[in-house]
């Protein structure tokens, strides 16, 4: 079976991450899946040099050496100092951020893929380290990444160049609707990936968060019609519609005493209060993002509630009632 790009690139992550070495160009193209079906040495090279640009765009560090005992070759590997977070008591944010993520390797399918990949590193006497090597690959949050199904779809056509179209909505309230776009390459922001492309409805640069983005994604159009402009940023864009959109207000929270500690963190203690027979505290919670504010509330249930804004208690509630009606079917 063919190996997906997002499988090939989690891959050629898992090479660079595990190893202290510089490995050459042609030990890549020999030992990690997805590269040997390239056809050519010149479809290779192409293949690889999107991919690390790719890796770039993603911010992972990716550095380039000589590669030991091969008389100067050029290699390459992942700078595990820039990559991974140093030994610091975590804020909030990022404390969050780590409990979603590790959540990824819930999935089987990448479990055995990364198992996989390095048990063939070994066999290609690239040198791993072994006890680093199983947590060693930061995961995408699987809430955030969007559906597999969508994100492999998203990079397939952006690496051949085609337009996509796709269901979207702009919140978890929102109704879809139907998207046309020239896709120009996907990025992350604050723990969320995005796509960023032109909007051909629109005629305008438009983002669009995965985990809005709907399963069914099809691809149309002449394989190499759709480019990313040269110049463009797709980072510097990203982080200037959603760094601004998020940056939203605050929200006054009653939550439990000794429960909801997750929220609690993050705001502000402004008074106790008991409601029904229940003592709790009332805490004023800062909101980058609305959407994931709702999801945080719901997911305490009971032992969390919404005071103001009565916004935010409507889609807390209407969050919640999904859920039961989910759970009933």
């Amino acid at each position: 079976m063919a190996i997906t790009k997002v499988e090939r690139l989690m891959n050629l992550v898992i090479c660079l991450l595990s190893t202290r070495q510089f490995v050459t160009a042609e030990r890549i193209k020999d030992s990690v899946a997805g590269y040997g079906d390239s056809g050519s040495d010149e479809a290779f090279s192409r293949m690889f040099e999107r991919d690390k640009n790719e890796l770039r765009d993603l911010g992972v560090p990716l550095e380039t050496g000589v590669s030991a005992g091969t008389g100067g070759v050029e290699g390459y590997r992942i700078n595990r100092d820039a990559y991974e977070l140093p030994d610091i008591d975590l804020s909030r944010e990022e404390s969050a951020a780590v409990a979603v993520a590790v959540q990824l390797w819930e999935s089987p399918e990448l479990t055995s893929a990364a198992q996989s990949a390095l048990l063939k590193l070994r066999a290609a006497g690239i040198q791993v380290d072994q006890d680093d090597s199983a947590g060693a690959v930061t995961a995408v949050p699987a809430r955030t990444r969007g559906s597999e199904p969508a994100l492999g779809a998203l990079l397939a056509a952006i690496d051949a160049g085609r337009s996509v179209r796709f269901e979207h909505r702009s919140s978890t309230t929102d109704p879809f609707v139907t998207r046309t776009v020239e896709p120009w390459g996907v990025v992350t922001f604050r723990g969320r990936w995005y796509l960023v492309g032109h909007d051909v409805d629109r005629n305008d640069i438009r983002t669009f968060r995965l985990s809005r983005i709907g399963d069914d994604v099809s691809t149309f159009g002449r394989a190499g019609s759709v480019r990313k402009p040269e110049g463009v940023d797709l980072q510097s864009i990203v982080e200037r519609v959603a760094g601004t959109a998020e940056v939203s207000g605050s929200a006054t929270i009653w939550v439990v005493d000794d429960g909801a500690l997750e929220i609690r963190r993050m705001g502000t203690v402004v008074e106790d209060r008991a409601i029904g027979n229940r003592h709790g505290s009332v805490v004023q919670v800062p909101v980058r993002s609305w959407e994931w504010m709702t999801r945080v509330v719901a997911g305490h249930g009971s032992d969390a509630l919404v005071l103001d804004p009565p916004e935010l208690r409507a889609d807390v509630i209407a969050t919640l009632h999904a859920g039961v009606a989910e759970g009933v079917r």
